[in-house]
């Protein structure tokens, strides 16, 4: 990991009340459906109130997708922390991974029911989330990705290819992950669909 300034007491208070809501979403997600989850139980849940929701949020959705852009944003700085000499892809690969396995060694051995699966295809398939994760993931990707290739992140193609290969890497990784039984795990892949497109994409064999 990237050396990280000592938050401040403030700012720790306010990811620590953001990170219970979005858990606490996630948990009624799972409890009783997507499409039963409000902002009144999120808060309640989480032991504040909805104005407090509505400080930190715009919705269930946009607390929902907070775990996934909190990833996205602590790979960007692993990305910037990489090796210069390091190629590309290899960056890519583990900036993007290491914040999910940071995530799994906390709950070894968990296996998401078919329940949850199935409330996260939802989840996945719903358009206001689809515009969240590509909003979160485009502008700070395609600034790191430029300052390591030297390209211009306004004019040049190949930081804003890069980080919608990456984006839809993904996504494939995601939607695979979600509809296998038993699930593989989402880092195996995540580290397919990323070598795939380092290799440049080769048609597998039939």
């Amino acid at each position: 990991m990237p050396d990280e300034q000592p938050l401040g007491l403030r700012e720790r208070k306010k990811l620590d009340t953001r990170k219970a809501l979005s858990d606490a979403a996630l948990q009624l997600m799972f409890e009783r459906g997507l499409e039963n989850v409000v902002r009144e139980d999120i808060a309640a849940r989480a032991g504040v109130s909805v104005r407090t929701f509505n400080n930190y949020f715009s919705g269930k959705y946009d607390a929902l997708a907070y775990r996934h852009l909190a990833r996205i944003r602590s790979a960007v700085e692993i990305l910037r922390s990489r090796p210069a000499n390091e190629p590309l892809w290899e960056s890519l690969t583990a900036a993007l991974l290491q914040p999910l396995e940071d995530e799994l060694a906390e709950s070894p051995g968990y296996a998401p029911s078919p329940t949850e699966l199935s409330e996260v295809r939802k989840l996945l398939a719903a358009p206001e989330t689809r515009a969240l994760l590509s909003k979160g993931i485009e502008d700070s990707l395609v600034a790191a990705i430029a300052e390591r290739s030297g390209a211009d992140p306004e004019l040049d193609l190949y930081p804003r290819l890069v980080a919608g290969a990456v984006a839809a890497a993904q996504q494939a990784a995601f939607e695979v992950y979600v509809r296998t039984a038993p699930p593989v795990p989402v880092t195996h892949l995540l580290r397919q669909a990323l070598t795939a497109f380092a290799a440049g994409l080769p048609q597998p064999p039939a």
